[in-house]
């Protein structure tokens, strides 16, 4: 079957709800997610969004260069600028969307701080911040009649010339997009999705590893197309781990204690009971994340541990029941009262700071394909994100992006003349367990070598693992019918090898990159 639509928004999250209602009110819009609406990276971020609103003690000079540290300087500094700039601007879209975030008795905004912020100016709602702006935009999106929502679709590829027979290599000037090929799982059928413009906004990649605060479905599905499409990906050796995710063996997805109780005063303690960060930073437990994951990771190996504590035991009992109720009740679940009873806690894969390259407009290295949020790489956060940075710049970007492409948009033609999808010789693999124990192990390789401390001996090891399982799995592909399994399987090996071998590329030690042959310079 063919959809013809003005644009194609891949994903759900912030970025690409964002940007769909901006440009929907004079064009029509078809939105693709894998799963539901709710199922995104956005839902799970619980400290909130920054913005300078408090202007008697804040400024915007003092969030970029908030920013531009905590990127260990290879932030771009107009992309930072331009964040931070439309920051507020933004925020009041959010608030005419309905989002609700706390205030203080006399009508300002309850502003939390968060490791890496010189100030307080994190927005928020409670502990579920992502959570509420992802059901507020949901609203939004669902009532709007120019858009269409296809749930339970899985994009496979974007349509490029490759597809009408001509050759296309990471030299060939102005590869263009089309739209997208997406699976239909219900009935197993790949629809053709032809579109005027494209959007990316798939999310990241922590399901690529063992141990992720990431939902599922975050297998790095659109920067793995962009990548196959001979589009530009850069800077995917920036994984960020978050420091304090609950250890609970057996999780998966892990779920987060966000970095604002650390903010709030919560305190680091191996499992002796020592506080250690100290030894580590001279900010303690307000380090920035990449310190603080490198910290615990230290504490961890020494002593032998499998977790180390976050302690709130401190801090007045109902203060911080009211700030973080949904950790209070989740942990309390599991038989841990955070007001009398330390954190097991234990880095996670997080973030992704790299991603499909983008310009100032959102705009990616092949035309008419846009790329926002967690799967683009903006510039904004260099070696590593300053926390509650992402869904502003997701909703910043969103908005360039939608600005562009609707000025792009009248000039656009549709291209009618994409054959089918091509599954002629295939039939479904007859044993699944070959792509389950895959996936397993790609999440293996990546959590043993490929982690928070590196080497050229664990990344060379990475890559010959990696280029066996990459070998048998476009095997099975060429000769299977599409499946989200196989594609799943097929993006986080293509993610992998894009992570690893930037990280190869990256002769030193910088941001969240951390190799024991490059040490990083004394400062």
């Amino acid at each position: 079957m063919t959809y013809k639509y003005d644009y194609l928004v891949i994903g759900s999250g912030i970025a690409g709800m964002s940007f769909a209602l901006k440009v929907a009110d004079s064009s029509k819009v078809a939105i693709v997610c894998k799963s539901t609406l709710d199922e995104a990276n956005t839902a799970l971020a619980q400290g909130g969004i920054a913005s300078v609103t408090n202007l008697e003690v804040d400024d915007f000079t003092k969030h970029i260069e908030d920013t531009m540290i905590a990127g260990d300087w290879l932030s771009n500094p107009e992309a930072v600028e331009k964040v931070v700039m439309n920051a507020p601007s933004q925020i009041q879209e959010l608030l005419r969307w309905g989002v609700d975030f706390d205030r203080q008795e006399d009508g300002t905004f309850d502003l939390h701080r968060e490791g890496g912020h010189s100030e307080f100016r994190i927005l928020h709602h409670a502990d579920n911040t992502g959570y509420e702006i992802q059901q507020r935009l949901i609203e939004q999106i669902r009532k709007h009649p120019n858009i269409d929502i296809f749930e339970n679709h899985f994009a496979i590829e974007i349509i490029t010339q490759h597809h009408l027979g001509k050759i296309v290599t990471r030299r060939t000037p102005e590869i263009t997009c089309y739209g997208a090929y997406v699976l239909n799982p219900a009935n197993d059928r790949v629809d053709k999705f032809l579109s005027k413009v494209t959007l990316m906004a798939t999310g990241g990649v922590g399901a690529v590893y063992q141990t992720t605060t990431n939902p599922l479905v975050a297998t790095g599905d659109g920067i793995a197309m962009v990548y196959r499409a001979k589009g530009t990906v850069k800077d995917m050796e920036f994984i960020q781990f978050h420091p304090t995710a609950l250890y609970n063996p057996g999780d998966r997805p892990n779920f987060l204690i966000t970095e604002a109780m650390r903010g709030y005063g919560a305190v680091l303690r191996n499992l002796k009971g020592e506080e250690f960060m100290h030894k580590y930073d001279p900010r303690l437990s307000l380090a920035p994340r990449d310190i603080v994951a490198r910290a615990i990771d230290s504490e961890m190996k020494l002593n032998g541990d499998d977790h180390v504590y976050l302690d709130v035991t401190h801090k007045d009992p109902e203060e911080t029941k009211k700030h973080f109720p949904n950790i209070y009740r989740h942990c309390l679940d599991l038989g841990i009262d955070i007001t009398k009873d330390y954190i097991p806690v234990a880095p996670a894969a997080h973030y992704l700071c790299g991603g499909i390259q983008v310009d100032g407009n959102g705009e990616s290295s092949i035309r008419r394909l846009y790329a926002v949020g967690e799967c683009s790489c903006t510039g904004l956060h260099g070696g590593n994100r300053l926390a509650s940075n992402s869904l502003i710049e997701a909703v910043v970007y969103a908005d360039a992006a939608a600005r562009h492409a609707m000025e792009q948009l009248p000039h656009i033609p549709l291209r009618d003349d994409v054959p089918d999808w091509n599954d002629d010789g295939t039939q479904h693999p007859e044993e699944m367990v070959l792509i389950t124990q895959s996936i397993k192990e790609v999440n293996q390789i990546m959590a043993t070598y490929v982690g928070i401390v590196r080497s050229n001996l664990r990344l060379d090891r990475a890559w010959n693992r990696l280029d066996i399982l990459y070998e048998e799995t476009e095997k099975l592909f060429k000769s299977s019918r599409a499946s989200r399994a196989i594609c799943e399987l097929r993006n986080i090996i293509n993610v992998g090898y894009l992570i690893m071998r930037q990280a190869k590329e990256r002769k030193e030690s910088r941001g969240l990159h951390y190799t024991i042959d490059y040490p990083p310079k004394k400062k």
